[in-house]
């Protein structure tokens, strides 16, 4: 080989070396559980078009889905995959602190668990997470769980007893259900529609937005508007992947976040406003009338022991807070 040759070689070997910084690219994996068109398919695809057009393309963003909240959460904190958003159902098991807000009939309104969530409150509770390998970057949504089954119109408690309802692997759930008389079977959300099939559960409770997008009506047919927890979602990262970026990309990444935040609730807000009809046209019953105050004493007991286990003082402030 001639030195000419060998110069070329070399000069043609550095270059991708040289050049590299320039076109370093990062892939960040994103999964959450739900369709596309869900809730969390909005704020997912939010925050995929933000971060890539704020870092020109730098920052990319691989959106996938995972029935297995719990599943997902670990693969965050081992980081073999970077990001999650999740219902709080399972991150319980994880950052203990967080439990307090599944709790029962501590929300009055979406506008009561939205400002809770963005004020000090939510964001001392987000700061627990690091404690536990995670970063809690933004709360998000999931809505006011509803109970639907396949058994029985449910109008007052009495009509709960018995029921095998499905809830997510959240002990403040089970509690509430247990209380109530039913029988509460905790499985990921990827075993609920084969349950349901197959009558291992009669029923289940989730949000409007995740009934709607998941076509549970095709293996319910009662729906009662509970609204007897609201469940918060929340986008939780791997603290490697956060800390590899540079303090500008930091800063764009929560600029990401707050958009994914945004069309998040958008989205739940918009679902919740038509899924009831569709529902009812696909052939669901749908009780609208729920006496609230007779599941709140029905659940006293529960309420007791919530005030004992979790953070009484912290429970009483959710409950308290208004807006400045």
């Amino acid at each position: 080989m001639t030195m000419t040759r060998r110069l070329a070689l070399a000069a043609a070997l550095a270059a991708p070396l040289a050049a590299g910084p320039a076109l370093a690219q990062t892939t960040i994996t994103l999964q959450h559980a739900l369709p596309a068109t869900s809730h969390y398919g909005a704020g997912a695809a939010a925050f995929k078009e933000t971060l890539e057009r704020l870092t020109n393309n730098r920052l990319r963003v691989t959106v996938q889905r995972n029935d297995n909240e719990r599943e997902m959460i670990e693969s965050v904190q081992i980081g073999t995959i970077d990001c999650t958003i999740t219902s709080t159902g399972p991150v319980g098991n994880f950052v203990p602190a967080v439990r307090v807000v599944d709790v029962p009939f501590l929300f009055r309104d979406y506008p009561h668990a939205r400002g809770v969530l963005d004020s000090e409150i939510g964001q001392g509770l987000l700061q627990q997470f690091s404690a536990r390998g995670l970063a809690g970057v933004i709360w998000m949504e999931n809505g006011f769980r509803h109970l639907t089954n396949s058994r029985r119109e449910v109008n007052s408690p009495a009509d709960v007893r018995g029921l095998k309802v499905r809830t997510m692997e959240n002990q403040v759930h089970m509690r509430a259900f247990q209380t109530l008389g039913a029988l509460p079977t905790p499985m990921a959300f990827s075993e609920l529609v084969p349950a349901l099939q197959q009558g291992t559960v009669d029923g289940q409770e989730n949000p409007i937005p995740v009934i709607v997008a998941n076509n549970l009506n095709q293996v319910q047919r009662f729906l009662t508007l509970t609204g007897h927890v609201y469940s918060p979602a929340v986008l939780i990262c791997n603290p490697g992947t956060l800390g590899r970026l540079s303090a500008a990309d930091r800063a764009h990444f929560q600029e990401a976040a707050r958009a994914a935040q945004r069309a998040n609730r958008e989205k739940v807000s918009a679902d919740e406003a038509s899924g009831v009809e569709e529902l009812r046209r696909r052939g669901m019953q749908v009780v609208t009338q729920v006496d609230t105050a007779a599941f709140q004493t029905a659940l006293a007991a529960a309420f007791q022991q919530y005030e004992r286990e979790l953070d009484g003082a912290l429970l009483r402030r959710i409950r308290d807070w208004r807006p400045n």
